[in-house]
């Protein structure tokens, strides 16, 4: 069986974690489509985010403070949620759950440790599932 393809959602003031969780996803053998790996340049990002989030089964946000307060978490957890994907949320260990979106602290997140540590974490997670 295929493993599942993974939408990883981040905010690029996180880049350089996030490229190397994704990286470390596909050390693992996850199929992962990260914008940073997938997108040419001149393809538009709204489309191309689009497109991967409908073909993918498991939609990860790496949540920051900062990004609780951007609409685009909303935007791309309600398309997830609305499209039936698997939501999984990265959070950091200082980071209150009473401040996650509803939608979030609904569901089991995992705690952010280091990129390998996440991604290793994940990768588990969805061999169980």
């Amino acid at each position: 069986m295929d493993k599942p393809r993974v939408f990883i959602s981040y905010s690029h003031a996180d880049s350089d974690w996030a490229r190397s969780f994704a990286e470390a996803l596909k050390n693992r053998g996850l199929r992962v489509w990260f914008d940073q790996f997938e997108i040419p340049p001149g393809e538009t990002l709204q489309d191309a985010a689009g497109d991967a989030l409908r073909d993918s089964e498991v939609f990860v946000t790496l949540v920051q403070p900062e990004t609780l307060k951007q609409a685009n978490l909303f935007f791309e957890l309600g398309a997830a949620i609305g499209l039936q994907k698997r939501v999984v949320a990265v959070v950091p260990r200082d980071l209150d759950p009473s401040e996650l979106p509803i939608e979030l602290r609904r569901r089991r997140y995992l705690l952010r440790h280091s990129p390998q540590e996440t991604a290793e974490e994940l990768s588990q997670a969805l061999s169980a599932a």
